[in-house]
């Protein structure tokens, strides 16, 4: 599809080549195609030999005769005798070179007889050798135990009509038998004309089969395909001779989609639509694809099918639709891939050892069955994509489900069916059309009707079938039917396809970064460069799209699709697929009036196929160019004479060169389009015009993905080694690029405002990154792995781990929750080490993920591992301990793989170790149904001992996802572990005691709550006393949190405080008695007002995902409800020694006054009735509340109601105004200064645009 397209070729066909049995160097078995030998004779396979090619040489494709050779033939040789099927077979494959530019084979696989006596011979001996083997497994008589034995004759009767069976059909005697071998005979192309050249070839094998000799020596044909037909220019047809008939091509147009002649009705019925959408989704998210099937030709129509719909996006990484079987060790690549294997037929899929498995699509293509990764996300309008493809299946009369029909497997059917096979010659297939339109096609009768009732304008839903070409003779299409009808329908569906990414990303220029410097440094920080805004992008999709199109944005295809906008400026200089999809682009523009960043998730059909359709039954009906006829050559009498059903080696002299004077390359006219052609070559291809670019993009976004495909000439060990060992840097590196754009993700604005990479960059979804985190560790993990156990190549691992871990710490463990440090004889006292941390356990990590019955998969359960040690920042150092086990490693790896590699291994961990520099909730906030077990502490005040306190205490810990409810504590222990479903981040503990017993007063300094799996550790300070008649008369208190670091258990703080003072001076729980208060000035107490509401406009102007606990800036250290307060106290009478007097009291006064005052009908507006309604109503049900909170907890609960209906500022002018504060305050306070008072008004109006939502812990018990 993409083809690199050699740029001095303007021949049709490079090289022509036979390939087959070389009777010099004998019968060499193939112990690369790793083919048993307890397989006859027959069915083992043999070394082939390239016998010829013609020319020799060709300087803009020089011949790779291994590559060649391996393709041709796979398997190797094959034998037969006269009573196998020995249908020729027709194959095509591909060639990538080391640029990434393109060569196409074609390849037609026919048995000729054994001549040679040597040969036969040879056959017959091994023959013996093996009966003789057969006979002895077979006939060995069970070893006499007693008289029994004689009961085990029956089987040895069963026994020899098995033998004789084998016998018949895998037998050779060299009297009675006729053997044949297999020989190829092949085209190797610039670009990919399947139907052609399969003509081609047919004929040939057909003029050296058939009684009558062909016109012209077989030369002749080969010398005018190779030297006399160019290729037909962009935009026309080409008709040329075969030996018997035209052949006839055409090539799409600069504004068409790109040249691809495969029949996809062949992939959508063995596939059916659903799967192949599927299959299509894998390759789009760059997933590794195995397709398995016993028909070549299949693999490669597959392959070239999936690659050809993504325009216009391009396959990136290892490309090789036909493995050779010497290649198996290429599987376990760590990198994207799209592979063929080739099945026996015989295997079933069980029997397959593939090294990784965690992210691969497998797709049996004979068995119409795909099996594929976990967690695939939709493809967006799947529904009505599958409708619209059926649709256009249907009109041709192609079912939308697989068809088994269509692939009754011939591969090892030999010798039972040969009737029933020969129906299909095309493609070597059994025939492959659904019943309804094979019989359309053979009823003359019905197709007329078909006819008839089209032009009438009468249309048949559903069985719109194509006019057949019986009933539009006159305009002379000049292939046949059958080949007409697969140009219609692959038109229409890449139609169809292509119509998907013209609607999805119709308005995509708007997102792509233009690099600010020149290109030079463009080209050399490329990978540190983001080139889509993706989070813009993103942020304008329907919510069901993101799934897929947020892993999309992150793949190598759809980033050098950017970079080969950014690189292009005007039209000329634009790829050719590009410039198609951007010509279509802007047509979409045109026709939607719609905004064009507008976006809807409306399903457009495509609209454009008709053009489409006819753009190529005009090229087909009036042919533009026709090549040279063959004719005779310079050849000596006596040359070109062959025996019939052989085909000959052919004269190399005359076919070593082309003519002196080539006359189509000399006429002016095609001289014209040849210059054209050369400058538009990038036309169908990868940017060649350009080597510099093509190089530069290249190096740029090198993740590995040089290797296209594996070297196929030298197997040498070194150069398997060096192949992988490109394999290990390229792992490398994507790593370092990996932990580096998640850790700006990550540090999202912050690291914006350092000046690292745009904002845009936060917006993608963690979870697509963390996604493919894991996937690249699961690629590393299965990189040389010696034997595939389950799955997950990173958790078979850990289980090897923990087993030989487990034998070897077979002494009995402690009780209780294994890997918490216990410490029973705590001092209650000590609050440092109030909560040890966690005890670092792989195994104990293990464990907690084992015990999840939500995740079934070894795969899901690698996974959740790998998000639990991002969480407790443990990642590197886990997977530096399980390595460290090098006995381990080495029997699982081997030599060559990524884990035995120690530099890369080193640093790989050292790229891993920087996750630690962030916080990731990446367990906790998936794993939210789980059930986890928490552990609290209460530590009480060193300063008054709590022992003698008699009341029994309870908690009630509510964290972002659910809360637990009251939890009684035992008074002795005052800590309690408790199960419940994941709270998610912990925010605020309510804590109380039932006021029962002689001394129900209790001073506490914090309350401490551990995650038992995660290992957080969460903070509640509170520092005040719970008693009636002590403090503000309080039992119960809302407490709020923070997370705790390992390092620190001591307070930490969080945000800068906003005044200078000494940190301990400035806690919002000191009690306020006239000795102790902190006395700060007005100044300090509008910042600390300021720091307050900014932090909480901050909040609501991060993006959803990275805001932090709203109820830590309402209610922490440095809130708002502490600012509020240093308001309220400034300037506050001190009342008698001994005596508390609480802002609630001052606030409970000002609202007998209102109420006085309202019932008085004192003559004020109405808006301030209004205010004076409203904060009385919540005073009232505020005081009204059955639970038992204090003055402070009274007046933390009004802060946070007024800021919830954003009430604030209307109360602070209400309270400023009201008689009560002259009483109660002094004259510099800042209650009495109206300027001071305006500017706390202005500042609390700022909060009027958010809408602040409270936590139920906050407000329980009140109805408002």
């Amino acid at each position: 599809m993409s083809t690199g397209f050699s740029s001095s070729s303007c021949r049709f066909a490079d090289y022509f080549v036979i390939c087959g049995l070389d009777t010099e160097s004998g019968l060499e078995p193939d112990e690369l195609s790793g083919e048993n030998f307890e397989q006859s004779p027959l069915r083992r396979t043999f070394k082939s030999k390239v016998l010829a090619h013609y020319p020799d040489n060709v300087e803009w494709n020089p011949f790779d005769q291994d590559a060649v050779g391996m393709l041709c033939m796979p398997k190797g040789l094959s034998f037969r005798t006269q009573t196998d099927i020995r249908e020729p077979q027709f194959h095509s494959f591909i060639i990538t070179r080391e640029d990434g530019s393109r060569t196409y084979g074609f390849a037609l696989t026919f048995f000729e007889e054994v001549t040679s006596k040597q040969i036969c011979s040879a056959m017959q001996t091994l023959y013996h050798m093996h009966n003789a083997e057969q006979y002895d497994i077979l006939h060995t008589p069970p070893t006499p135990r007693s008289p029994e034995d004689t009961r085990s004759s029956p089987q040895q009767l069963h026994a020899a009509p098995s033998l004789s069976r084998l016998q018949r059909f895998n037998s050779y005697d060299i009297s009675r038998d006729t053997l044949f071998v297999s020989k190829c005979i092949c085209l190797i192309t610039p670009m990919a004309f399947a139907q052609a050249c399969r003509r081609v070839l047919e004929q040939l094998h057909q003029a050296v089969t058939s009684p009558q000799p062909p016109p012209l020596p077989l030369e002749s044909y080969v010398y005018n395909v190779l030297y006399e037909v160019p290729l037909p220019p962009v935009g026309r047809s080409l008709k040329f001779s075969g030996v018997y008939g035209p052949v006839v091509c055409q090539r799409p147009s600069t504004s068409e989609l790109p040249l691809f002649d495969f029949p996809l009705q062949e992939v959508f019925e063995l596939l059916g639509v659903e799967n192949v959408l599927q299959l299509f989704t894998c390759a789009l998210l760059e997933i590794q694809i195995l397709l398995y099937s016993q028909h070549y030709q299949r693999l490669m129509t597959v392959a070239e099918s999936i690659t050809a719909l993504m325009f216009p996006f391009q396959w990136q990484h290892v490309y090789v639709p036909i493995l050779p079987a010497s290649l198996l060790h290429f599987l376990d690549a760590p990198v994207p891939y799209l592979m063929g294997l080739h099945s026996n037929g015989q295997d079933d899929r069980t029997k397959l050892e593939l090294p990784q498995e965690a992210n691969l699509c497998f797709v049996d293509i004979d068995n119409h069955f795909i099996e594929l990764p976990e967690d695939l996300p939709q493809f967006p309008n799947k529904l009505e994509f599958i409708q619209e493809i059926s649709e256009v299946l249907l009109a041709f009369g192609v079912s939308s489900e697989a068809n088994p029909q269509c692939s009754e497997g011939q591969g090892k059917l030999r010798g039972f069916r040969s009737g029933d096979v020969a129906s299909d010659k095309r493609n070597g297939n059994l025939a492959g059309s659904p019943l309804n339109s094979y019989l359309l096609r053979e009823n003359q009768t019905i197709a007329r009707l078909q006819a008839l009732v089209k032009r009438t304008g009468v249309s048949l839903e559903k069985l719109d079938v194509k006019e057949d070409t019986s009933t539009n003779k006159d305009s002379k299409v000049q292939c046949d039917e059958e080949e007409m009808k697969m140009h219609q329908l692959n038109i229409r569906v890449r139609e169809v396809f292509a119509n998907r990414f013209t609607q999805m990303f119709s308005d995509y220029e708007v997102f792509v970064i233009q690099p600010s410097q020149d290109k030079e440094s463009w080209f050399s920080n490329r990978d540190q460069m983001q080139n889509f805004d993706k989070a813009s992008f993103l942020s304008d999709q329907p919510e069901p799209y993101l799934p897929f199109l947020s892993r999309f944005l992150e793949t190598q295809m759809f980033a050098s699709f950017i970079d080969s906008k950014i690189l292009c400026h005007d039209d000329e200089d634009k790829e050719h697929t590009l410039r198609v999809f951007d010509s279509r682009v802007d047509k979409i523009r045109m026709l939607n009036v719609r905004t064009p960043t507008l976006r809807t998730s409306m399903y457009q059909k495509c609209t454009n196929i008709d053009e489409a359709e006819k753009a190529i039954e005009l090229r087909l009906c009036k042919i533009d160019h026709t090549a040279l006829h063959p004719h005779l050559l310079d050849m000596k009498i006596g040359q070109g004479r062959y025996e019939p059903g052989f085909f000959p080696r052919l004269q190399s002299d005359v076919l070593s060169t082309g003519p002196t004077s080539n006359k189509w390359a000399k006429r002016s006219a095609p001289a014209q389009w040849r210059r054209k052609d050369r400058q538009k070559q990038h036309a169908e291809h990868l940017y060649l015009d350009n080597d510099q670019r093509e190089k530069y993009i290249q190096e740029a976004r090198n993740l590995g993905t040089t290797l296209r495909q594996p070297k196929l000439s030298n197997l040498s060990p070194s150069v398997i080694a060096q192949t992988n060992w490109k394999f290990v840097e390229g792992l490398l590196k994507e790593c370092r690029n990996k932990t580096k754009r998640m850790l700006v993700e990550k540090m999202g604005r912050e690291a914006v405002e350092l000046g690292h990479g745009e904002v845009s960059i936060t917006g993608v979804e963690e979870n697509t990154l963390i996604a493919s985190l894991c996937d690249l560790l699961e690629r590393i993990w299965s990189h040389g792995l010696q034997v595939k156990q389950g799955k997950s190549a990173l958790w078979s691992h850990l289980l090897h781990y923990q087993e030989s871990k487990e034998k070897r710490d077979a002494t009995p463990g402690g009780l209780g929750p294994p890997g918490i440090i216990h410490d029973t004889e705590r001092r209650k006292s000590d609050a440092g080490c109030a909560m040890p941390p966690l005890k670092v356990s792989l195994i104990q990590d293990m464990r907690h993920i084992q015990n999840i019955s939500e995740i079934k998969t070894d795969v899901g359960k690698a996974r959740a591992w790998v998000r639990l040690s991002m969480e407790k920042k443990l990642l590197s150092r886990h997977l530096k301990q399980l390595l460290s086990d090098h006995e381990l490693t080495k029997k699982l790896y081997k030599r060559y793989a990524f884990l035995r590699c120690d530099d890369e291994k080193e640093q790989f961990l050292y790229h891993l170790l920087s996750f630690n520099a962030v916080d990731y909730f990446c367990f906790t906030n998936v794993f939210t149904t789980i059930m986890i077990p928490y552990h609290v502490v209460i530590i009480p005040s060193k300063k008054l001992g709590g022992s003698m306190f008699t009341a029994n205490p309870w908690v009630c810990v509510s964290g972002e996802l659910a809360e637990t409810g009251v939890l009684q504590v035992p008074k002795n222990t005052l800590e309690i572990t408790f199960e419940c479903q994941n709270l998610g981040k912990l925010t605020t503990v309510q804590m109380g005691h039932d006021n029962s017993g002689l001394y129900a007063k209790w001073l506490v300094e914090c309350v401490m709550v551990r995650n038992g799996i995660t290992g957080h550790t969460y903070k509640f300070p509170c520092g005040r006393w719970l008693g009636k008649g002590v403090d503000d008369g309080s039992l119960e208190r809302i407490l709020v949190g923070e997370l705790v670091t390992n390092m620190e258990n001591e307070d930490r703080m969080c945000r800068t405080p906003p005044m200078q003072q000494s940190p301990g001076m400035m806690r919002r729980f000191v009690t306020i008695s006239p000795n102790s208060k902190p006395k700060l000035n007005t100044g300090q107490i509008q910042e600390g007002v300021g720091e307050a509401i900014n932090g909480i406009v901050k909040h609501f102007h991060k993006p959803e995902k990275e805001r932090g606990s709203l109820t830590l800036l309402l209610c922490g250290e440095y809130g708002l409800v502490w600012a509020l307060e240093q308001v309220f106290q400034h300037g506050f009478k001190s009342p008698r020694l001994f005596k508390n007097v609480f802002i609630w009291d001052f606030l409970e006064k000002a609202q007998v006054y209102f109420e006085s005052a309202e019932q008085s009908q004192m003559t004020q507006d109405e808006n301030w009735q209004m205010r004076v309604r409203h904060f009385c109503h919540f005073m009232r049900a505020i005081n009204s509340t059955p639970r038992n909170i204090g003055k402070d907890g009274k007046f933390q609960m009004l802060v946070c109601l007024g800021a919830r209906d954003h009430l604030l500022h209307h109360w602070i002018a209400l309270l400023a105004e009201c008689p009560i504060t002259a009483q109660m305050y002094e004259d510099a306070a800042l209650l009495k200064d109206h300027s001071l008072v305006n500017s706390l008004i202005r500042v609390l109006q700022t909060l009027q645009e958010f809408n602040i939502t409270l936590e139920a812990s906050l407000v329980k018990g009140i109805g408002i």
